[in-house]
């Protein structure tokens, strides 16, 4: 789906070059030559009649030539017809025409002479002929009766004219009339018809002849053509009209094109086929027109002659006719003379070959002259088609003529000998800079002159050597060339020309630069209809050239519309349309390459619809739909879908019928009797499904009887006493005929009872009343219209009216499993009890007291249904020790029956639930007091509670465990010989006879003793450490500031904020703090605000929990008087002397005392 090419400015320029070379040796115009023709006019002249005659004659030379004619082969007088003027300078003549001058009087054959002192040039023969456009000779034409089946020829018959006009046909509106297989023109013009048919009756049949040269055009008179019918219409064999017979011959000229025609007549139309006898039809040179009728083969050659056999056929036979062909060719060149320049006693030779079909004859002359009446030139001689020159001089400079001819046209060549004697000069500017691409071939021109022909010799930089070798290629024009250009080929070059007069250089410049390449190329996309579609094109190009970008779809430009947007490297079309599809293509131009990539864009959409519906095979019960596919729009159709309408019963309303396969166009539809049909068709593809086609004709089937009875039929009872019986109603095409009605029967089951049976209409429900409660009926629904019954229904069961059952379960049991799920069992209801579909059984089931508290709550009944049968269920979620209730009730679709007695049912004793709270108190140096409340759901009798607790130090490492039961009845303890300054995690839970309950934990902490503080600080050498150092004197700067701060502020006769508070609160433990954090007045340490550990809280009735700081600055204080309360308040200098009293407030946080880490466990 993608291409890319490349073309190299490089490749482009050698055959620039190579075409050079034949013209290598061009004598400089500043040095004397022999006149050579540049421009003339075609040989055969064909001239407007009413414009001037402008015959071209133009030549070089020097010295300038002057120029003559001969008109009819004798001279052409100009300065003798005031008509005829001759153009300064040139040799072309103007023949005045628009002034009174006759086209016709200069009618004839001209030559022109362009002469000097080294010779004499010819033009061709210009045979001057002027256009002729005559009309049409009047002639009575008589009307055409044809027969319908016949054949017609409408002869055209133009004027000769100059050159043949282009015939056509057209009416009199001038629309051109239109051909085919059937109806066709032919090479000569005239109006075939293989057979007629009545609609080519008209009277306008008008032949129309174009003369390109005078923009004329000619009409014949109409032609009338009136064909009558006759029945049968007679088929006939193929007969041809033209060529007539069974052969004939043909004669073309070689690189002609050959034009071959059969046109035959027959009913039906022939169809035309064309071979080669003994061989193939040229390849690539091949072409039909005219619906076949026409053998076209362009480029002929001698291989093309034989005999060419074309064959009408159709059903009832064929024909054949054979045309010979021969090709024959006016003369061409083999070989065309080349102008020789030589220096003085030089040889040389100039050689005249040509071929043609038959060969044709060499003739030579000298300056216009035939050679054998032409001055004698000892230096020369005539070989043939070749004149041998040897040792010439100077006066042996001439200009020679080569003619070949032969019956069909004839070859006319100037070549002039130019004897001089000129040192070498190079015509190549100098320093001029070649810049090519790297890998192309770099072409380095030394255009050079010189007699005798100088050498060429180049070389690479200023003192380079002499380049040889295989890279390099040296043309015979001067031209190096360097196949594939490399990096290192860029320098300088130099072109030396020598020859025996003298020697002369010329350096240029090659720079080799790096390609054009598209890095990303455009890809091949799919789009839907109105979308928007990118095409990438990113190049990468050397630096010093400026590439152009152009995009162009199918090798053309752009559409000019706005909805395509070019970008840097991009091509962007935006709400695409069919239109767009196509080959995008991006080139890349550069001075020196050109790259290009190209993609296709393929549109892709919703099919169009199909049309032209057609049915046929019309039958009672089917027909045959036919169509014709509308475009796929790019995207297959992978299926056609069919629908019809009911005009009878639904006008408007389209419903599915089948759905076929996307190859198929025909389908066997299956119809219903008494339906309106209509059909349409919608094609389907990966875009989507079409528009519908248009409705096809409608068809109407007859009425028959119903082929089905309704559906879902059903008997139900709405009350105790009914039977209500449902159906679904039969469509309308369902119905067969007119008149639907529904006879509707029933009976009771297993009773031996006639059928009861109504015919109802429009309905699709009937009541039957005065039934017994929910008993089993057969019911049936039979379809009927006025044509008679459908087949005979199948029968179904249905019931009568349900009642509320009327007995409870019995029996009814209750198995304890454990202390939350018991099992319950009942016995069924006789079926007869339960009047109505058995739905289940519901268990309703309460709590009436707990047994361990005696108390009365609010009883909340529950329920559990179970559906059908099922004589036992599970009661889950039961709370232990614990009474309960329940009772059983048997349920159909009517409602609930009466409930079961009450059977009551205990559940045993389990565990309990944690204490419903733990609280630890009075902190001493060595006790705790614990304090719970028992657990909200005991879940039985509590026989005692578990205390289990451990050490915990710095590191948060447990230590040993240790276990206290404790009696029931009791809600607090106060534990002795604990660790002073240690933490503590207690588990506490409580038990029944069942077991233990999930526990509760907490966290407190013991209170430090001062001296037992120094005593440690003795026993281990932790003063010596650097860091306990740094610390003390930390801790004893902040001590002092703190002094200083309170000296200053009582010198100032102010009272402190502490001792304010004293006097207007009785309680000093708690009115020194401040309410929001207690701290001491406006003062505070860094360290009593550090944050608690996650999770870490402090009740508000002094239970300490896990997170709480096991120390206080206390044990930092020097006497009695600087004690600091539990909760960092500097207390005692004020207050007197107070025992600690356990942490007050949520918010308490101490931190943790680096001599307290060596006392864990002790």
């Amino acid at each position: 789906m993608m291409k890319k090419k490349s073309i190299s400015a490089s490749k482009a320029s050698l055959v620039f070059f190579l075409c050079q070379m034949i013209s290598a040796l061009d004598v400089p115009l500043d040095l004397s030559q022999p006149p050579t023709i540049t421009q003339q006019s075609p040989k055969d002249y064909i001239v407007d009649p009413r414009e001037n005659i402008v015959i071209q004659c133009e030549a070089k030379g020097k010295p300038p030539p002057s120029f003559s004619w001969t008109r009819n082969g004798t001279h052409f007088d100009i300065d003798k017809d005031e008509q005829v003027t001759m153009k300064p300078n040139s040799g072309t003549l103007v023949i005045n025409i628009m002034n009174g001058g006759k086209a016709e009087a200069y009618e004839g054959v001209y030559q022109c002479t362009a002469r000097n002192e080294r010779g004499a040039a010819i033009s061709n023969n210009i045979v001057i002929r002027p256009s002729r456009s005559p009309l049409w000779t009047k002639e009575k034409l008589e009307p055409n009766q044809v027969r319908e089946g016949d054949s017609l020829v409408l002869h055209c018959r133009p004027p000769v004219g100059l050159p043949p006009p282009i015939i056509f046909w057209m009416d009199n509106a001038f629309q051109r009339l239109p051909q085919s297989e059937r109806v066709s023109q032919g090479l000569n013009g005239d109006l075939y018809f293989s057979n007629v048919q009545p609609e080519d009756t008209r009277e306008d049949y008008i032949c129309y002849a174009r003369f390109n040269h005078t923009q004329t055009i000619q009409q014949k008179q109409p032609i009338s053509v009136k064909v009558f019918s006759t029945k049968p219409v007679t088929e006939r064999p193929p007969i041809l009209l033209t060529p007539t017979g069974t052969t004939s011959n043909k004669v073309e000229l070689r690189g002609n094109v050959l034009l071959l025609e059969c046109i035959a007549a027959g009913l039906p139309t022939p169809v035309i086929r064309w071979i080669k006898e003994g061989g193939e039809l040229p390849a690539n040179r091949t072409f039909f027109e005219n619906f076949k009728k026409t053998l076209k083969i362009i480029d002929v050659s001698e291989a093309d002659s034989g005999n060419y056999k074309c064959i009408a056929r159709n059903i009832l036979g064929s024909t054949h006719h054979v045309i010979s062909v021969t090709v024959k060719a006016a003369p061409y060149w083999i070989t065309a003379p080349r102008n020789l320049v030589l220096s003085p006693g030089e040889d040389g030779t100039l050689i005249c070959r040509a071929n043609g079909n038959p060969k044709p004859s060499i003739s030579w002359l000298a300056n216009g002259v035939p050679i054998a009446i032409a001055p004698e030139d000892p230096s020369r001689k005539v070989d043939g088609d070749t004149i041998i020159f040897s040792a010439v001089q100077e006066r042996s400079s001439a200009v020679y003529q080569c003619n070949a001819s032969n019956e069909y046209g004839y070859l006319l060549a100037n070549a002039f000998v130019n004897v001089l004697a000129e040192p070498p000069r190079i015509l190549t500017p100098a320093n001029k800079l070649y810049q090519v691409i790297l890998d192309s071939p770099a072409l380095i021109d030394c255009a050079y002159f010189g007699s005798p022909k100088p050498e060429i010799e180049w070389f690479k930089g200023v003192k380079g050597s002499i380049l040889r070798g295989n890279e390099y290629v040296f043309h015979d024009n001067g031209t190096l060339e360097i196949p594939a250009a490399q990096k290192d080929s860029t320098g300088t070059y130099t072109c030396v020309a020598r020859n025996e007069l003298g020697k002369i250089q010329n350096e240029v410049q090659l720079e080799v630069k790096d390609p054009t390449m598209i890095i990303k190329q455009p890809e091949y996309k799919v789009i839907q209809r109105y979308g928007h579609v990118s095409f990438e094109c990113i190049i990468k190009h050397d630096s010093t050239l400026i590439p152009t970008v152009i995009w162009l779809k199918d090798n053309d430009e752009l559409p000019d519309d706005e909805r395509f947007l070019v970008g840097k490297d991009n091509l962007t079309i935006m709400n695409v349309t069919d239109k767009d599809d196509g080959t995008y293509t991006c080139i890349v131009n550069t001075t020196l390459d050109s790259v290009s990539a190209s993609a296709v864009l393929t549109v892709v959409a919703r099919p169009n619809p199909p049309f032209d519906l057609e049915l046929t095979g019309q039958l009672e019960r089917s027909i045959e739909l036919s169509w014709i596919p509308g475009d796929e729009n790019n995207s297959p159709i992978t299926s056609f879908v069919i629908e019809y309408e009911d005009g009878l019963h639904e006008p408007g309303v389209w419903h599915y019928q089948t759905e076929v396969p996307g190859s198929q166009t025909t389908v066997q539809l299956k119809l219903s009797p008494y339906v309106n049909y209509s059909f349409r068709v919608i094609a389907v593809n990966e875009i989507g499904r079409s528009q519908p086609s248009e409705p096809s004709e409608q068809y109407l089937t007859k009425s028959a009887n119903p082929d089905e009875n309704p559906s879902n039929v059903q008997g139900i009872g709405s009350e105790p006493d009914n039977l209500v019986i449902t159906w679904e109603s039969l469509k309308g095409f369902q119905s067969n005929g007119p008149g639907l009605q529904y006879k509707v029967s029933w009976r009771q089951k297993d009773v031996d009872d006639e059928w009861t049976s109504v015919v109802v209409a429009n309905v699709s429900k009937y009541i039957v009343s005065g039934t017994p409660t929910f008993v089993p009926y057969e019911i049936k629904v039979q379809a009927l219209n006025d044509l008679g019954y459908a087949p005979e229904p199948s029968e179904v069961i249905g019931h009568s009216g349900e009642d509320l059952p009327m007995v409870a379960p019995g029996n009814v049991q209750v198995h304890v499993i454990n202390s939350t799920l018991a099992k319950v069992h009942w016995d069924p209801v006789p079926l007869k009890s339960v009047r109505g579909h058995l739905q289940g059984y519901k268990v309703y089931y309460w709590k009436v007291q707990s047994l361990s508290r005696r108390s009365k709550r609010h009883i909340e009944k529950k329920i559990l249904t179970f559906r059908g049968n099922k004589t036992f269920g599970m009661l889950p979620g039961l709370e232990p020790y614990s009474s309960y209730k329940l009772n059983v009730r048997v349920v159909n679709g009517k409602g609930e029956g009466p409930a079961s007695p009450d059977k009551v049912f205990k559940t045993p004793e389990g565990v309990p639930s944690s204490p419903s709270f733990l609280k630890i108190t009075n902190p001493t140096l060595d006790s705790l007091t614990l304090e719970w409340g028992s657990p909200t759901h005991p879940n039985g009798v509590l026989i005692s509670y578990i205390l289990k607790f451990q050490p915990i130090n710095n590191t948060h490492e447990l230590g040993p465990l240790v276990e206290i039961r404790i009696p029931a009845n009791e809600s607090s303890l106060i534990l002795k010989n604990l660790n002073y300054s240690t933490r503590y995690k207690f588990y506490f839970n409580a038990q029944t006879s069942v077991g233990s309950g999930s526990q509760i934990t907490e966290e407190a902490v013991t209170i430090m003793d001062e001296g037992k503080m120094a005593m440690a600080s003795r026993q281990v050498d932790i003063a010596t450490q650097g860091w306990f150092i740094g610390l003390m004197c930390a801790v004893a700067l902040l001590i002092l500031i703190l002094l200083i701060v309170c000296f200053i502020r009582r010198n100032k006769g102010g009272k402190y904020p502490v001792k304010e508070k004293e006097d207007a609160h009785a309680d000093p433990e708690i009115q020194p703090m401040k309410e929001d954090d207690g701290t001491f007045g406006e003062y505070s340490d860094a360290e009593d605000h550090k944050p608690l550990k996650k999770g870490s809280r402090t009740p508000s009735d002094r239970t300490v929990k896990k997170e709480d700081s096991d120390d206080s600055l206390v044990d930092y204080g020097e006497g009695v008087n600087g004690q600091f309360n539990e909760d960092g308040s500097f207390i005692g200098q004020y207050s007197g002397k107070k025992e600690k009293e356990p942490a007050e407030g949520n918010e308490s946080s101490e931190a943790p005392s680096p001599v307290n880490a060596m006392n864990s466990f002790v």
